[in-house]
């Protein structure tokens, strides 16, 4: 999707699960691809990632994992979630220190971003392996209007609501999709997406969930996990 209009974008979020297996050939090939994107992209690591091989593997000019990019008079955070070893997420004491200070007397439209999710979705199974800390994370936030949005992967749905004047948004996956509303893991039958963000001068997020026509040939729908 992105790559067909490449000048309609100023960059590329990746929020995290970039490569499966964490290992060094994945990162090359996913660098080539997300390169070819013609746009900056900018990574946040999920719990498939390993956050040391993810820093290391993507320090390009174009594909990059950095904390923080200033673009189009908006702030935007990116923050590292994920703890080794498991599928849950939590904010280290470092994150939400960087979280406190990047926000700190800063006066631009914020977006943060990050890999799991702050509320639940609705989707009970993975509900179980959102952000365990997210009052601490909702504490900084609420200290701080300037955040006007929060976005996130790691449920491979789409997920649009808003808690206050934030807007809480969960990406589709690029992969295989997860059935919304869903008591047990269930896979969804709707094509890869993305989610596009306009970031307005005034604060205000336009947002839609555009999807591929069909879901790649070779896709594995059967599988008991991603």
């Amino acid at each position: 999707l992105v790559s067909q209009r490449p000048a309609a974008y100023d960059l590329v979020l990746a929020t995290g699960d970039l490569v499966h297996d964490a290992s060094a050939a994945g990162y090359a090939r996913l660098t080539a691809e997300l390169a070819a994107l013609g746009a900056p992209v900018y990574c946040l690591p999920g719990n498939h990632d390993e956050r040391t091989a993810m820093a290391r593997h993507l320090s390009g000019q174009t594909v990059r994992s950095v904390r923080q990019v200033d673009a189009g008079g908006w702030r935007i955070l990116l923050l590292d979630s994920t703890v080794p070893g498991e599928d849950g997420g939590r904010l280290a004491a470092t994150e939400l220190q960087f979280l406190a200070a990047a926000l700190a007397g800063e006066a631009r439209p914020t977006l943060v971003c990050l890999h799991h999710q702050p509320v639940p979705v609705g989707s009970a199974w993975i509900d179980t392996m959102a952000l365990e800390n997210a009052g601490a994370f909702f504490d900084i936030i609420d200290a701080h209007p300037q955040v006007r949005g929060i976005l996130w992967g790691h449920v491979h749905q789409d997920f649009d609501t808003r808690r206050g004047p934030v807007r809480l948004m969960a990406a589709p996956s690029t992969c295989v999709q997860f059935a919304p509303e869903s008591e047990q893991f269930r896979v969804d039958d709707r094509p890869p997406g993305c989610r596009l963000l306009t970031l307005l001068p005034d604060g205000e997020i336009h947002t839609e969930v555009r999807r591929l026509a069909n879901s790649p040939i070779g896709l594995d729908m059967a599988s008991a996990g991603y």
